[in-house]
C-alpha cells in the first residue's frame, strides 16, 4: 500500500486540535494546507522558510517563478523523491524540514504534524502512481557560459527575489539573514581567497545546504535552473 510510504501511518482521515470556530476541530487535510505554508512549521527562530516557499501545489508551476523544488501537486504516491535520494514521502519531506527549515529534529512519524502533512499531500495526489521526477545535482561547480542581461533580470526576478529581495537593496526580501545581491559578493576575496566570486555563487546555486557547506539556500538542480539561465543570472549580477 503506498501510503505507507509516510511512515506506517496511513489514515483517511485524522482529527487534529486545529480549532474551526465550532468544536474545535478540523480535517487533518485542512490543518496540513495551514502547515504547508507556515514557516512556523519549523520550530527554530531562525527560519523563515515554509514548504510553500520552495514547492507550488498547482498542477504547472504558476507563471513568474522559479521554484528550486517542483510543485507538489501529485507527489503523494511517487515511488521516490529527491531524484531517488528518498524512497519515503516522509523522509523526503524531513530532509527539507531539517536542512533547509532548520528543524532540529525529523518529524516523527506519528506526530500530528506528519499525519496532517501527508493528508495535505494525499489530497492533491490524483494519481495513485504518479512518475518520480528527474533532480539532477551539480556535483563538480564550474563556471558557465555568460548570457543575456535581460533574461538574467528575469531569472533574478522569478527564482531569487523573493528570498533576496531586490538587488542592490534587498528590498522585500524574506529575511533579514537573506543576503543582498550581488553586494554580498564584495566579501567573497576575503572569505574565499583565490577563489572567484561566480563559482562561489555558482555553488551556492547548486548546492545549497545540500552537502552541508553552509548557510540553508535550498539547490536549484539543472531541470529547475538550466546552465544557461545561471549564466544569463550571473550576466545580471555583473559576475
Amino acid at each position: 500500500m503506498k501510503r505507507a510510504a509516510w511512515g506506517v501511518v496511513a489514515l483517511a482521515l485524522v482529527m487534529t486540535g486545529c480549532d474551526d470556530g465550532g468544536d474545535g476541530r478540523v480535517p487533518a487535510a485542512e490543518y496540513g494546507e495551514v502547515l504547508f505554508n507556515d514557516s512556523r512549521l519549523s520550530e527554530s527562530g531562525f527560519n523563515s522558510f515554509s514548504c510553500a516557499t520552495c514547492h507550488a501545489t498547482t498542477p504547472t508551476a504558476p507563471a513568474g517563478r522559479m521554484d528550486s523544488g517542483y510543485t507538489l501537486y501529485d507527489s503523494a504516491f511517487r515511488e521516490r523523491w529527491w531524484g531517488g535520494f528518498e524512497t519515503r514521502l516522509l523522509d523526503a519531506v524531513n530532509f527539507c524540514y531539517v536542512n533547509f527549515m532548520r528543524g532540529v529534529t525529523p518529524l516523527p512519524k506519528d506526530s500530528p504534524q506528519s499525519r496532517a502533512l501527508y493528508e495535505y499531500l494525499v489530497s492533491i495526489s490524483p494519481s495513485p502512481s504518479a512518475p518520480a521526477r528527474p533532480f539532477t545535482v551539480v556535483k563538480d561547480i564550474v563556471e558557465v557560459t555568460r548570457g543575456d542581461v535581460t533574461r538574467g533580470q528575469q531569472v533574478y526576478v522569478e527564482a531569487c527575489q523573493s528570498c533576496h529581495g531586490e538587488p542592490h537593496t534587498g528590498a522585500g526580501r524574506l529575511t533579514e539573514l537573506a543576503s543582498i545581491l550581488p553586494e554580498v559578493t564584495d566579501d567573497y576575496d576575503a572569505l574565499f581567497p583565490g577563489v572567484p566570486k561566480s563559482l562561489v555563487v555558482i555553488e551556492k546555486v547548486r548546492h545549497g545546504q545540500f552537502f552541508g557547506v553552509g548557510g540553508n539556500m535550498p539547490l536549484y538542480s539543472l531541470e529547475t535552473l538550466s546552465d544557461e539561465d545561471l549564466g544569463a543570472l550571473l550576466a545580471f549580477l555583473a559576475l
